[in-house]
This record gives structure tokens, C-alpha cells and sequence, in this order.
């Protein structure tokens, strides 16, 4: 199902014939360096089946980006569950090829416009790691605001933690 479609991109539901893809993306050690390291096979048929559960009962998950022009995949980018925080959590993660294109910042409108017109949350977090400055800018182009550091139980580590208000 298509959630969203921006100038270059398509953002649509995960299934499970995206396992493959996904195995370049989160079992990348270099793309998931900042995001508690890469996942085994094993580790992302167990996320993949959480996430299709996600999105059915929740109306919310990670969604595959997809180039409009290739129609290759890109990345993921949506919503985790709420964190201790107690607000839903925007992610993204693309494959490194595709890094400093502005994709990300598309994709995470797509999902904040998505999040808004479904009445999913009034309130978003995002955790980085103080490493990753490129992830920052894209939060900050967004309108996320720095909170503080919390436990991020994805990376198992404290993080500097940003919120958005929708």
C-alpha cells in the first residue's frame, strides 16, 4: 500500500518480499553503525513480521522509499513504537549510495504529513548518535527541537534525543 508520494519518491508498507532489501540496509555494519549495529537474517525476518503487524494494527511502521524514476529501493524511513519517552519515534535509513541526496529529509515529510493527516501522533521523537551530524541536519531541517540524552534501547546507549510537535 502507498502512503506516499513526493516529487522523487514512493513511500509504501513493508512485505515480507522485502527481506532482501532490507538486509542491504539494516544488515549493513556501515549503514547501521549509528543504530546499535547490523542485524542478522534471523534478527530482520523477526522485525519485518513485527512491522506488517505494526502497520495493520497500529496504522503506523517503517516504510519502504522507492525511486519513482528506477522504481529501485532506497531506503526505509517512518515509525517505531514509542520509545520511554512515550512518543513515537521517526527513523530512517538508506543505503549509503543514496547518502546526502535529500532523501531522507523527503521521505521524513512524507511520514510527518502521513502522521499528521492520519492523527497518528501530535508528537514525535528521534534519537541520534552525536556522531551522526548528517542525521542531525535532517531533524533540525524538519523542526525537531534537542531535548536532552535518554536510553535508546535500539543502540543500547544513552543518545541525544530531539521532539517535534505536529
Amino acid at each position: 500500500m502507498i502512503i506516499a508520494s513526493t516529487q522523487r519518491l514512493i513511500l509504501r508498507t513493508l512485505d515480507e518480499d522485502d527481506l532482501d532489501f532490507l538486509m542491504s540496509i539494516w544488515g549493513d555494519p556501515e549503514v547501521m553503525r549509528h543504530s546499535g549495529g547490523p542485524g542478522s537474517r534471523e534478527q530482520e525476518v523477526k522485525s519485518l513480521k513485527f512491522y506488517i503487524r505494526l502497520q495493520k494494527e497500529k496504522g503506523y511502521s517503517p516504510y519502504a522509499v522507492i525511486d519513482k524514476v528506477s522504481n529501485h529501493f532506497l531506503g526505509v524511513c517512518g515509525f517505531n513504537p514509542p520509545s520511554d519517552l512515550g512518543a513515537i519515534e521517526l527513523m530512517y535509513h538508506f543505503a549509503k549510495e543514496h547518502w546526502g541526496k535529500g532523501y531522507a529529509t523527503e521521505a521524513a515529510k512524507a511520514c510527518l504529513n502521513y502522521a499528521q493527516q492520519n492523527e497518528i501522533t501530535h508528537q514525535l521523537a528521534a534519537f541520534i548518535d552525536p556522531a551522526n551530524q548528517g542525521s542531525e541536519k535532517v531533524l533540525r531541517k524538519l523542526g525537531f527541537q534537542y531535548m536532552g540524552t535518554a536510553f535508546h534501547p535500539g543502540s543500547r546507549k544513552v543518545e541525544p534525543y530531539f521532539m517535534l510537535h505536529l
